[in-house]
């Protein structure tokens, strides 16, 4: 059975099991909802300390950075498995005509089979990758679920910026403040946007799916002490597309756009913040509401 953490209104969750949502699995894509079922599977053990699940992330997180095919120590944990059963379940739909009856198999043309190949050497590539990246963001954190639909990419870089990012020491609100470090306040939070904002530059220039995947790993580390989380099943369709030349340009107009309408709703007047300013459901290519994620 599909399992998947609960949507949340604020940036941390509260500690409540993740509940089925066999709907909202079967409307996704493949990887999107491969990685769903994976992460939905250790997301809840792993906080509640688990001693299964705290080894298992233990080792996907030492496959982070690294291919599908160079760690076949976590083959069978990191949400390939399920993959491939969602392959199986679209293929026996596909199959199956109106009256029952499945049609006769037929042999692809080469060309196909190629195209075939590739694409499902990139969903394995997306899935791989996503869960990962959230083992890496989870780590060593239990009072918060790291991945959470509904958080997408530019969303989560932008809830950073707004929180001031990663600081060490939190100011004592018994004191007296600083008026200097007041004034200095407001261009410390623009310096900090304008560095997280080259960042999220940087994954949406990047020229191959390698060099994608290290950047988005220097940012899962900024999100996690933070207690950001991200929308890995939406990230782990968006790698996907990705891959292939003809969608990437759409991925990052997504990405650019799901960064500044983050920013532009929680600007409007009677803005409360995040929890206000992101409950719309995440955009599609088109700009339509999108209906998978």
């Amino acid at each position: 059975m599909t399992t998947g953490p609960q949507p949340r209104t604020g940036h941390r969750s509260t500690e409540t099991p993740e509940q089925p949502d066999r709907q909202r699995t079967y409307s996704r894509s493949a990887p999107a909802a491969a990685t769903a079922r994976c992460i939905g599977r250790l997301q809840h053990p792993y906080r509640q300390d688990v001693p299964a699940a705290v080894a298992t992330l233990a080792r996907l997180r030492r496959a982070a950075g690294r291919t599908v095919h160079e760690t076949p120590d976590i083959w069978g944990i990191d949400g390939l498995e399920d993959l491939a059963q969602i392959w199986e379940e679209q293929q026996d739909g596909h199959e199956a005509d109106p009256a029952g009856s499945k049609a006769a198999p037929e042999l692809p043309h080469p060309d196909k089979r190629r195209t075939h190949e590739m694409s499902t050497q990139a969903e394995e590539d997306a899935v791989h990758v996503a869960v990962t990246l959230w083992a890496l963001h989870q780590q060593s954190v239990r009072d918060a679920a790291m991945y959470e639909p509904g958080w997408s990419l530019g969303r989560a870089v932008r809830a950073l910026a707004r929180s001031g990012g990663v600081s060490s020491s939190t100011p004592n609100s018994e004191s007296e403040p600083d008026r200097n470090q007041a004034r200095s306040a407001p261009r410390m939070e623009d310096e900090l946007n304008e560095t997280l904002r080259k960042r999220f530059v940087r994954i949406g220039t990047s020229t191959s799916f390698d060099m994608l995947t290290v950047r988005l790993r220097e940012v899962v580390l900024l999100l996690r002490p933070a207690r950001i989380p991200l929308d890995y099943a939406r990230l782990a369709d968006q790698l996907c597309r990705w891959q292939n030349e003809e969608q990437r340009a759409s991925v990052r107009r997504t990405w650019g756009r799901e960064l500044y309408l983050s920013y532009s709703r929680q600007a409007r007047p009677g803005g409360e913040g995040e929890d206000n300013a992101e409950d719309t459901p995440p955009l599609s290519e088109t700009g339509e509401p999108d209906p998978g994620l």
